[in-house]
């Protein structure tokens, strides 16, 4: 007797290869969304990474035909000889970590603050927002004004306030020039801070805060031992990604001090532009902004590692 193609037994064994049929069409169409990002990864990302580790093993000079030739690891001897590269790693570091522990400390001031307001909250976190929004560039140059050594109008108010006699020349000084930079990135980071943090905060359950009062806890207790371990998963991600930023700042410095005076503000990525660009030598400005790359990879992977302890 003849089975039908229909019967049971046939759509049983027949739902398997359907089923494997599908489940390839599935991974097919997965591959086909992905490749625009990933062609996008590929073109943007991995090409100019692969670029600049092939240029810092030559001497390849713009303009200049014979150049390009294999050195190996020569561009990074001599930079570690150099001593504008080695105040440049001093002021990158300086810059980057004075910079975060203030983003840090004012955004966390601001987040409490914003969570706490009732009146206009949504005006409030608007405006708080506007120096993160406004383009980099744009607002830099509005600080140049401001820290102008003949129209400053911080020193005018810091003069006719009485607190100084006459105002610092804010560009003019490695400290002043220094302090600058990093008020700026201050000023412009603070927001991320206090509106990431924010949305935090308000994941935190009230009922935590009103048993802490009932046991008689006062705020900074409840502060110390429910707001900031709660909110430590957070407070990392948005802290690396500031270090990460940070780190590789440019526009700030370029417009307000072009690295001077004397190359006290000098970063990786002003210092590479200099090189690079100004002076022609690609090889060794490539070796320069590589030099970024495995202090990012650290802070990455122990970021990575305390969140993951966090999550076990």
């Amino acid at each position: 007797m003849q089975m039908r193609d229909d019967s049971p037994a046939v759509r049983s064994v027949a739902l398997p290869a359907r089923l494997r049929t599908f489940f390839d069409r599935e991974s097919t169409l997965g591959y086909l969304l992905l490749a625009p990002g990933l062609a996008v990864l590929l073109i943007f990302v991995a090409y100019p990474f692969l670029l600049a580790i092939y240029l810092s093993l030559t001497n390849k000079l713009i303009a200049v035909e014979s150049s390009g030739k294999f050195v190996g690891l020569q561009n990074y001897i001599n930079l570690l000889q150099d001593s504008v590269f080695l105040e440049t790693v001093i002021n990158t570091f300086n810059y980057t970590f004075v910079s975060v522990f203030f983003k840090l400390v004012l955004g966390m001031a601001m987040a409490l603050a914003l969570n706490e307001a009732v009146l206009f909250k949504n005006l409030l976190r608007g405006t708080m927002l506007l120096p993160w929004i406004v383009p980099t560039a744009l607002s830099a140059l509005a600080w140049l004004w401001m820290f102008d050594s003949t129209f400053s109008v911080i020193n005018w108010i810091l003069e006719n306030s009485g607190l100084v006699d006459t105002g610092p020349v804010w560009l003019g000084s490695p400290f002043w020039a220094m302090l600058s930079v990093q008020i700026v990135n201050v000023w412009r980071g603070v927001p991320f801070f206090g509106i990431t943090l924010l949305a935090g905060l308000q994941t935190i359950p009230e009922e935590l805060y009103e048993a802490a009062e009932v046991d008689g806890a006062r705020a900074w207790h409840k502060f110390w031992h429910i707001t900031v371990p709660l909110l430590m998963p957070v407070t990392a991600v948005v802290t690396l990604f500031s270090i990460i930023q940070t780190f590789a700042d440019f526009e700030i410095v370029f417009v307000l001090t072009r690295g001077g005076p004397g190359n006290s503000t000098h970063l990786f990525a002003t210092l590479t532009q200099q090189i690079a660009i100004q002076n022609g030598r690609l090889g060794q400005g490539a070796a320069i902004s590589l030099f970024m790359f495995p202090v990012l990879v650290v802070v990455v992977l122990l970021q990575l590692r305390y969140l993951r302890r966090g999550e076990n």
